[in-house]
């Protein structure tokens, strides 16, 4: 088999962004059901740091990168659909970090021609994680109060948006008053500054009236945990998607009862892309409401990949705001 030389970035051993070299690259050409891309943009993620440290089962070295967009180089036997320059991105295929990545045609989406690629790979994994959770774990409808953390980081924005297109009322939280304004600025009815309340779910229920959320979106994990608990109303949830801060430690689950019959889930984004169909509808979504402006999408930074470990140091010390990008 034939192959094509370009560059990756490679985690090296376990470890900090310290542990990520540039190195020439190998790949084949694509094989049946797959489609060869030459990588615009891959995404920055903490599914990243977390493979990169071990936390995720890996054995380095390995390239790392899961989300990103291109324009299809080649393509394999059985890739229906797809033609040599077609405009494609993906919210997961390993390897994304390079300058080219074999991808399976049934994981590509197609680019609108009203969105650029580096804006479609700012949003695949994060706008899809925004679009199941507001859709699919919690319904957001008319009326529903939604708490949002971390509102000015790449899904927090997203989510800002969709609960507001939804007709839901959002309580935000960043963690300096600069990024509170870029959730208010996105819509957000209530804004908190975490850093500076003493006790954030008295916060956030004085903005509810008292009543606590329907909902609340959690991906900063350890630190805003009990946080969330503690906001819901009676029959709430806790969507606990990610954990910037750290995982959360085991508790005892008599706690939801006595407060209120709570729910908590741990979800995440494979198990809502089951399906060929289901990525479809879920990217075709996301995707239109970018082209037609209704979802703004905030590139926070764009690296090359020898720049990658200030980009990891930037996201894992959440510093950033919106969305980081490698540039192969």
């Amino acid at each position: 088999m034939t192959t094509r030389t370009g560059y990756a970035l490679v985690v090296t051993t376990h470890g900090g962004p310290d542990v990520l070299a540039v190195q020439e690259h190998d790949v084949p050409e694509p094989g049946a059901g797959e489609v060869l891309v030459e990588v615009a943009a891959a995404g920055v993620n903490f599914i990243d740091v977390y493979q990169r440290e071990g936390v995720y089962p890996t054995v380095p070295p390995f390239v790392i990168g899961q989300e990103g967009a291109g324009v299809v180089s080649a393509v394999g036997a059985d890739a229906a659909g797809f033609a040599v320059g077609d405009r494609v991105a993906w919210p997961f295929a390993g390897g994304s970090a390079a300058s080219l990545v074999r991808v399976l045609s049934r994981d590509l989406v197609r680019v609108p021609d009203a969105v650029d690629l580096e804006t479609a790979a700012a949003v695949m994994l994060q706008g899809l994680t925004a679009h199941y959770l507001t859709r699919s774990t919690y319904a957001v409808g008319a009326g529903t109060t939604a708490l949002v953390h971390a509102a000015a980081g790449g899904v927090g924005q997203l989510l800002v948006q969709m609960v507001k297109a939804l007709g839901g009322i959002v309580v935000a939280t960043a963690g300096t008053d600069e990024k509170c304004s870029t959730a208010a600025e996105l819509g957000a009815d209530h804004t908190i500054n975490y850093r500076t309340e003493a006790d954030l779910s008295a916060a956030v229920r004085a903005a509810t009236g008292g009543g606590g959320v329907d909902v609340a979106y959690d991906g900063v994990g350890k630190d805003t945990f009990e946080a969330s608990l503690a906001s819901l109303r009676p029959r709430g949830l806790l969507a606990l998607y990610g954990a910037a801060s750290g995982q959360v430690p085991p508790f005892d689950l008599q706690r939801l009862n006595g407060a209120g019959s709570l729910f908590v889930t741990r979800p995440s984004l494979p198990h809502h892309l089951a399906t060929a169909a289901e990525l479809a509808w879920r990217a075709d979504e996301v995707l239109a409401a970018v082209a037609d402006g209704t979802l703004r999408v905030a590139i926070g930074g764009r690296y090359a990949l020898t720049d990658a470990a200030a980009a990891y140091a930037g996201l894992e010390g959440r510093r950033s705001q919106g969305k980081l990008l490698l540039i192969p």
